[in-house]
């Protein structure tokens, strides 16, 4: 379902973040958070917006669809992104390689 703007009434990001409850550490959720939710979407959920201008805006209705349907879809099965390598890993991981190229008269 899209935003109705002429049902619906549009705040932005900023405003959004501002209705939101605080996170962790009492810290309150950052814009960044709401427009990651918009372009990118969280938990294959994408928080509806619109562009006035050069302002992406939602509303309050949205963001009540779209905590629903996040809800709704803790059941799926979600993948988080890979972690990255620690270094020392990758360290060693080289190491072990130039050893075995050397030991093969590969280097």
């Amino acid at each position: 379902m899209a935003i109705d703007t002429t049902q619906e009434q549009l705040i932005t990001l900023h405003e959004a973040a501002a209705l939101l409850p605080h996170r962790r550490a009492g810290k309150p959720t950052h814009m960044s958070s709401l427009w990651r939710w918009c372009v990118h979407g969280f938990k294959g959920v994408v928080l509806e917006s619109v562009c006035v201008g050069s302002s992406r805006c939602t509303s309050r209705e949205a963001l009540d669809r779209f905590h629903h349907a996040v809800a709704a879809n803790t059941g799926r099965q979600y993948q988080p992104s890979p972690q990255p390598t620690p270094k020392a890993a990758s360290v060693r991981s080289r190491r072990d390689a130039k050893k075995r190229l050397t030991a093969a008269g590969l280097m």
